[in-house]
């Protein structure tokens, strides 16, 4: 499974029904994943919010392993855009 579906997958099963509103996740040298009122899908779309990390960080962002605003404030996670989208986004993979 490619880094860009195990995280469809995991941003699925933490977010559920979708977002209000549109993120773009920027997985560097993977790819991108949108997520949406639909949910999440590999995408590469403007978005309101646009996080952009490696896959090491994401994969622990999404594991649990690591606070979204612990990443930002580290450097490890760059935030272009909306950040009260990324605050909801943030207590949402939590």
């Amino acid at each position: 499974m490619s880094v860009i579906d195990e995280a469809v997958t995991a941003i699925n099963a933490k977010v559920g029904g979708g977002f209000d509103g549109s993120v773009k996740f920027v997985i560097e040298g993977e790819g991108s994943v949108m997520l949406d009122s639909e949910g999440a899908r590999a995408g590469d779309e403007p978005a309101e919010v646009t996080l952009t990390a490696d896959a090491d960080t994401f994969r622990q962002i999404l594991d649990g392993d690591l606070n979204p605003t612990s990443a930002f404030m580290s450097g490890k996670l760059a935030v272009d855009g909306d950040m009260g989208k990324a605050m909801q986004l943030a207590g949402a993979l939590s």
